[in-house]
């Protein structure tokens, strides 16, 4: 698996899209830890643009103190991977649409799609972690992503990020996520693990608070 370029790569876990069921935290993939954290991150039309700008660029991650190294990816395979199947109200399947032009924010920053791969590099727990963009939300007052890890990662597990706007104008951040380690041997360290996870999701609840440029 190790030989294959990291676009070519499976998930190392089988609940793919599991962060999006609101009740995770009951029902968690066999296994896997979840963690759930909400925080409102400000008020107001130009608080919501900024975040969800910020959030689909991977800003989160980069004001956490990560890199992330893109990897060059097909599209014609980033455009319809890992993209869940969603239904209508009577129950009927509704085509996934594809996208396969680059997007961009409000300020012209380039953001993320589904069948994205990437390198995240954290200085603070000094791992790397493969992953790829499971799927994007775009609605109207809700806007965010999840990713989740590929073979060749030392954790496996899924992670979304979402940015609300509530009927009273505030902005909410949701961090939710299901982990583990990814190999036996690895759970010997896995207490030091996750705190580190801790002290990143701190982060990541801070990212979007500071001042709206």
């Amino acid at each position: 698996m190790r030989d294959k370029a990291l676009w070519e790569r499976p998930t190392n876990y089988g609940a793919v899209g599991g962060t999006r069921a609101d009740d995770l935290l009951r029902y968690p993939p066999a296994g896997f830890r979840p963690v759930i954290r909400r925080t409102r991150i400000g008020h107001g039309a130009h608080r919501f643009e900024a975040a969800w700008t910020s959030a689909l660029s991977w800003g989160i991650q980069r004001s956490a103190g990560m890199t992330i190294e893109a990897v060059d990816t097909p599209r014609d395979v980033a455009g319809d991977a890992y993209t869940p199947v969603s239904f209508d109200d009577t129950g009927t399947p509704i085509a996934p649409t594809r996208n396969d032009e680059a997007s961009f924010g409000p300020d012209g920053r380039a953001l993320l799609h589904a069948g994205d791969t990437v390198v995240l590099r954290s200085r603070l727990a000094r791992v790397s972690l493969p992953c790829r963009v499971i799927y994007v939300v775009d609605e109207p007052l809700a806007k965010g992503f999840a990713y989740g890890t590929l073979e060749g990662s030392p954790l496996s597990g899924e992670e979304m990020f979402l940015v609300e706007r509530a009927a009273d104008d505030a902005v909410w951040l949701t961090v939710r996520s299901f982990s583990r380690p990814a190999h036996w041997y690895l759970w010997l360290g896995y207490p030091l693990l996750r705190i580190a996870q801790s002290l990143a999701r701190r982060r990541y609840l801070r990212a979007l608070t500071g001042p709206v440029g």
